[in-house]
C-alpha cells in the first residue's frame, strides 16, 4: 500500500505561526525517512489556527530540506488565480526539485468571503469557468497550445525536465467528471465528504479520458486518521482536534488545537455529543491493528492506488509519532 501526507498546517494553542510552519517541515522530512510517497500542504486563507496560505512558499522551503519525496499543493485553489502564473510558479518548482512535484488543484474558496473577495473578483464566476481554467492551466503545464490559440506562443517559463503532475482534488462528482474529462489524476477528500465516494471513484475511472498516451486514471484517498500504541491513547489524542472543530462551529476556537486537557474539560450539549460521534465515524482513531484494518479496507472498498492521511493533534510529537507507527505497520511490515 502506498500511504501519503496531506498538512493543513494547524496551529496550537501553545505555537507561533512560525512555530506550526517548521513543525510542518519537520513532519515533512519525517514522512520521507518513514517511506511516504508525497507530502502535500493545503491552502487557507484568514482561517484561525491554520498557517499557511501559500503553499508553494512552503513547498520551496520544504523542497530545500528533504531529498526525495514527492511534494505538492492540496489544493492550489484555481479559481482565485490565473492559470498561466499557477504554471509559471510550478514549473519554476519543477525546475529546483526535478521528479517531485505535484500541482493539486481544487475549486473551494478556502476561507470567509471577506478573504474570498479580498483575493478575487467575481469568485463563482471563477469557479463556473473551472473548466476552462483547468484546460488552460494543462495546456501551459503540456507546453502545447493549439497553434490558433492566442496563448500559442506563451510559455510558462522555466520549462522544466519533468513537468509538475497535475491532480484534481474534491469531495464530489463534479470535480470527478472534471478530472476524467482532462484526464487528470484525482485526490478524493474521503474526509470532507457526505457523497458515495466508491461510486464517483468508479465513475471516474469508467469516464477516464487519458491526456496523453498510455495514462490511465490515479485515485488518491484522502482520510483522516490518528494512531498511537493503544486505542485508548489515540482516542484520547482524537478529542483535541474533535473539540477544536466543534469550537470553530461556534467561531471559537481561535487560538488553535487545543490542549488535550482544555479539550477534556470543555463541555458538550447533548447536540454536540452527537456532533462528536459523527466525526469519530468519519475518522480512523485507534492502535496499529485497527488502523492497518481499517485503510486496508478503504483501499479495496474505493479501489485507490494510494491513501493520503491527514493527522491533528495538539502535540506535533503525537502527529509525528501517529505517522511513525503506521508506516512501521504497513510500509515497513512490522
Amino acid at each position: 500500500m502506498r500511504l501519503s501526507i496531506l498538512d493543513q498546517a494547524p496551529i496550537s494553542t501553545n505555537q507561533t505561526p512560525q512555530q506550526a510552519l517548521i513543525a510542518a517541515l519537520q513532519l515533512a522530512q519525517a514522512g520521507e525517512n518513514l517511506g511516504y510517497a508525497r507530502y502535500w500542504i493545503a491552502e487557507h486563507h484568514d482561517l484561525p489556527g491554520l498557517a499557511c496560505p501559500a503553499p508553494e512558499v512552503m513547498l520551496s522551503y520544504i523542497g530545500a530540506h528533504t531529498t526525495s519525496i514527492r511534494i505538492g499543493s492540496g489544493a492550489v485553489l484555481l479559481p482565485h488565480y490565473k492559470p498561466y502564473k499557477v504554471a509559471e510558479v510550478f514549473n519554476l518548482l519543477a525546475t529546483l526539485f526535478p521528479g517531485r512535484i505535484d500541482l493539486g488543484i481544487g475549486r473551494a474558496p478556502g476561507g470567509t468571503t471577506e478573504a474570498t473577495n479580498a483575493l478575487s473578483d467575481q469568485f463563482l464566476q471563477n469557479v463556473w469557468d473551472m473548466p476552462d481554467k483547468v484546460r488552460n492551466l494543462l495546456y501551459f503545464l503540456d507546453d502545447n497550445f493549439p497553434a490558433e490559440h492566442p496563448f500559442a506562443k506563451l510559455s510558462a517559463a522555466p520549462i522544466p525536465p519533468i513537468a509538475p503532475v497535475p491532480w484534481l482534488l474534491g469531495t464530489g462528482k463534479k470535480s470527478a467528471m472534471l478530472a476524467a474529462e482532462y484526464g487528470i489524476p484525482l485526490a478524493f477528500g474521503m474526509f470532507m465528504s457526505d457523497s458515495d465516494g466508491a461510486a464517483i471513484i468508479q465513475q471516474y475511472k469508467e469516464s477516464f479520458k487519458p491526456r496523453n498516451q498510455g495514462q490511465k486514471p490515479q485515485v488518491i484517498l484522502t482520510v483522516s486518521a490518528i494512531c498511537a500504541e493503544t486505542n485508548e491513547r489515540a482516542e484520547e489524542l482524537a478529542l483535541s482536534p474533535i473539540i477544536w472543530s466543534i469550537q470553530r462551529g461556534k467561531g471559537e476556537g481561535l487560538n488553535g488545537v487545543p490542549s488535550l486537557e482544555k479539550a477534556k474539560q470543555y463541555v458538550l450539549t447533548e447536540k454536540e455529543q452527537e456532533a462528536v460521534q459523527k466525526m469519530k465515524q468519519k475518522m480512523i482513531i485507534g492502535d496499529p491493528e485497527v488502523v492497518n484494518r481499517r485503510l486496508n479496507e478503504l483501499q479495496a472498498q474505493y479501489h485507490a492506488d494510494e491513501i493520503m492521511i491527514v493527522t491533528i493533534t495538539h502535540d506535533p510529537r503525537d502527529k509525528i509519532k501517529s505517522y511513525q507507527i503506521i508506516a512501521d505497520k504497513i510500509l515497513n511490515k512490522a
